[in-house]
């Protein structure tokens, strides 16, 4: 049996003072049903009425606020917010802060997305949605260089995700691309030469216009398979 470390647990009571007003704020902001919007008491007023310095108190809000949690204006006081996490993200998710393991979680989930938004695509498209397929596709199929060629494919499937109407999907996207070309590095992919059985933008954009969900998930299935083999 493996033998349990448990060096890297912290005690509760050796916490710093900051961190217990930190929970304590967070137990608080959650028991009274704040939402944003909402104003909070005064910095001073907290810091009273849990005995602490107004020093240790700030310190403690500053943390919120670098969260997003709550938000300070001029004459106007501290109020809640609506945290933004795809912000929080941004900051870091560079790919030499993470390990290959992390970089290729979030690759898989790439694929997972891209095969989940299907349904959304049919539901949502417009004609004029088509259209910027189409002068992508006519765009790529012009390109002599293989950086042109990339820089279209990101374009295609980054259509897609905003075609799909769902905005959190976008800027998830949008936040994980340095991770995906950091991949695609990494990875062997044959070109379209190489791939028998590669199907094309040019394939998905007439099954988006003319075919069902389930044979344009079956063919982005296709157009993305040599990422998938590369699985383990």
């Amino acid at each position: 049996m493996k033998k349990l470390q448990l060096q890297g647990i912290k005690p509760i009571e050796n916490m710093s003072q900051v961190d217990r007003i930190e929970i304590n704020l967070y137990e608080y902001f959650r028991n009274e049903n704040f939402v944003p919007g909402d104003s909070i008491p005064k910095e001073v007023e907290l810091a009273e009425a849990m005995g602490v310095s107004r020093t240790a108190m700030r310190e403690a809000l500053t943390r919120f606020k670098t969260l997003g949690i709550i938000e300070s204006k001029k004459n106007r006081g501290m109020s809640i917010t609506q945290p933004d996490f795809f912000q929080n993200m941004n900051r870091i998710l560079n790919p030499s802060l993470l390990t290959k393991e992390t970089m290729q979680d979030f690759f898989e989930l790439r694929l997972v997305i891209e095969m989940g938004i299907v349904d959304l695509l049919f539901i949502r498209k417009t004609n004029d949605d088509l259209k910027k397929l189409e002068n992508i596709i006519e765009k790529e199929e012009a390109a002599k260089s293989k950086s042109e060629k990339l820089k279209l494919d990101i374009e295609f499937h980054s259509t897609l995700y905003q075609i799909s109407g769902n905005h959190t999907i976008e800027r998830f996207q949008k936040i994980l691309m340095p991770i995906f070309d950091y991949m695609n590095h990494d990875l062997h992919i044959r070109s379209q030469e190489e791939n028998e059985d590669y199907i094309s933008h040019r394939v998905l954009l007439k099954i988006l216009e003319n075919g069902t969900a389930e044979e344009f998930r079956m063919n982005m299935h296709k157009h993305l398979i040599q990422y998938f083999e590369q699985i383990k």
